[in-house]
């Protein structure tokens, strides 16, 4: 539009396209062990992942570079990768349709259900609420711009840099776990996954080297994407097929709960503790919840097979 668009408009298609990513997480979530079997979802969330961090690291460069060309256009590509995206989902013949359980349950006693097995299910409960803790101390996304200016000095191709670390971590990682998955010891994986990454927070916190740090983030994103690729295996497993869907919508909610309040914890941190030592305490709070957590959830912490 010509001039600047009215504020209410602008919040009403972020609130219209956060609805739609409410339900497009779980659902996408719940599909995928029923399109691929449970055989093979470890591969297959590795996969998903590499589709995910492909996006994520190419996606802001390759916007910029359209923005450059012609505004307009980039809101025509991502249509028009949209419309691709559908194209391809309906090229899928499998129905993706759980065996159907008739309960009788009205659409809140269905929630309350799906609450309440999570909390039973203590593999499930502990892996979402573990990223949950961890996310939300050691996030240092939202840190990167500070440590770039005022902690490394490094200019816009420095922070660039830095900014891309963890996601060409996080993609190398799902590349090879993609054809190496991890099928034994899926616990003890995870808790040393969450581990390493609270000791890459704590160095990128303490860390006065550009290189340093982008090293540190690097092997963040690769830790990060094994605790992910183990997370979502070790749910999707011990979840029902008619239960997935409802356990998805929670794992997801967490998730976004941790990232949302994990970006504001961040800048009150900054404010009280600096962005050192918000870094800092972060990378100990991990530590501390890795510890916590592989003691109050033994059974998340001797989970074995993923296959």
């Amino acid at each position: 539009l010509h001039g600047s668009p009215p504020l209410w408009g602008l919040l009403a298609v972020a609130a219209l396209f956060g609805a739609a990513r409410a339900f497009l997480a779980p659902a996408s979530q719940s599909f995928l062990p029923m399109v691929v079997g449970r055989r093979a979802l470890p591969p297959a969330i590795a996969a998903q992942s590499i589709a995910f961090q492909t996006g994520a690291i190419a996606g802001p460069a390759l916007g910029g570079v359209i923005v450059g060309i012609n505004v307009p256009l980039a809101y025509a590509a991502a249509m028009g990768l949209f419309l691709l995206g559908i194209g391809c989902f309906l090229l899928i013949r499998t129905s993706g349709k759980p065996r159907p359980v008739e309960t009788g349950l009205t659409p809140l006693e269905s929630v309350r259900e799906g609450l309440a097995y999570v909390w039973k299910t203590k593999i499930v409960l502990g892996a979402i609420s573990l990223d949950l803790i961890v996310v939300l101390l050691a996030g240092v996304a939202l840190l990167t711009p500070i440590f770039a200016r005022d902690i490394l000095h490094v200019g816009p191709e420095g922070f660039g840099l830095l900014r891309a670390s963890f996601g060409v971590g996080a993609l190398g990682m799902a590349i090879y776990l993609s054809r190496f998955p991890i099928v034994r010891h899926g616990g003890r994986w995870m808790f040393a996954a969450v581990a390493v990454f609270g000791v890459c927070t704590l160095t990128f916190g303490l860390s006065k080297a550009w290189w340093l740090s982008a090293l540190v983030l690097l092997v963040g994103g690769a830790a990060d994407m094994i605790s992910v690729n183990i997370r979502q295996t070790l749910i999707q497993l011990a979840t029902p097929d008619h239960m997935r869907g409802r356990v998805s919508s929670v794992s997801m909610l967490f998730i976004g709960a941790s990232n949302e309040l994990g970006e504001a914890y961040s800048g009150v941190a900054v404010r009280f503790l600096g962005p050192v030592g918000a870094a800092v305490f972060g990378g100990f709070g991990a530590l501390a919840a890795t510890g916590i957590w592989a003691k109050l959830f033994p059974g998340l912490r001797r989970a074995d097979r993923l296959d």
